[in-house]
């Protein structure tokens, strides 16, 4: 299926690992030219040098989402050295493990300024010329925690479906010009995040109570695994892709079937 995407100009926030980093390969190898944003520079230099060896099209920026400044400087780093930006996927994000209770506003807030602030900044500083050029795909990346609620990630689930909310109404404000919006919602993925994670609960609850947590929670997923971030990144690309230039404003659940909202 040709996917429209060749020569495109894709700007992927938080790429420099786990799902924001395949998608981004998989942008690449559909011909589009992709800029790495992170907050991790060294990451995001060495995520893009490995994609230009292997000989796709990849440049990197360090950015912090949160800070307004920081964003304004990456948007016009990649329009100086691309002279455009057609997709803009928002992966960066953090997740809180903790009960409500034992929350503070601090973490309440990192997970806003990442999970709602963030995106909100990176689709402000290309929608100006998106609309000038009357094209665009804008693709962020929330969770099915927003949707359904999960214990322990309750701040973590706000944010996300406040980013949810916001993003269903951008897309009805800039659909006139051509410019889709939508949204993609992943259940657990097998990222180096969730893999480190998950490594502390083996050490901290033993051998076999953790076989039988994983199992439990096998048990929740019809198709009988977790996601990989390949899963999440075929989504994303299509959604970028000229084969859903009449998609816009949907939350798209990846999720193998944890949630069926």
């Amino acid at each position: 299926m040709e996917m429209g995407l060749n020569g495109k100009v894709a700007l992927v926030c938080g790429g420099a690992s786990g799902i924001g980093l395949e998608t981004t390969r998989m942008l690449a190898a559909e011909g589009a030219r992709t800029v790495i944003g992170d907050i991790n520079g060294p990451a995001a230099r060495e995520a893009a040098s490995a994609l230009r060896t292997a000989g796709f099209d990849a440049g990197d920026v360090t950015v912090d989402i949160t800070d307004r400044q920081s964003v304004g400087e990456m948007a016009e780093q990649v329009y100086r050295s691309h002279g455009r930006v057609d997709v803009l996927v928002n992966c960066a994000g953090i997740a809180g493990d903790k009960l409500f209770v034992e929350s503070e506003l601090e973490d309440w807030l990192k997970e806003i300024n990442v999970c709602l602030l963030g995106p909100m900044l990176c689709a402000k500083a290309v929608l100006p010329r998106m609309i000038e050029q009357k094209a665009g795909r804008i693709i962020t990346l929330a969770s099915d925690s927003a949707r359904i609620g999960q214990a322990r990630l309750s701040f973590y689930a706000a944010a996300k479906a406040g980013a949810i909310g916001f993003f269903k109404s951008l897309a009805q404000e800039v659909g006139r010009y051509q410019i889709t919006v939508n949204v993609v919602s992943p259940s657990a993925t097998n990222t180096p995040l969730r893999i480190r994670r998950e490594e502390g609960f083996r050490q901290s609850m033993g051998e076999v109570a953790y076989a039988d947590r994983v199992k439990r929670v096998l048990r929740m997923y019809p198709l009988g695994r977790l996601g990989e971030p390949r899963d999440i990144g075929a989504a994303v690309v299509f959604l970028a892709s000229s084969q859903a230039s009449w998609v816009t404003g949907q939350v798209l659940s990846v999720n193998g079937g944890f949630t069926m909202p």
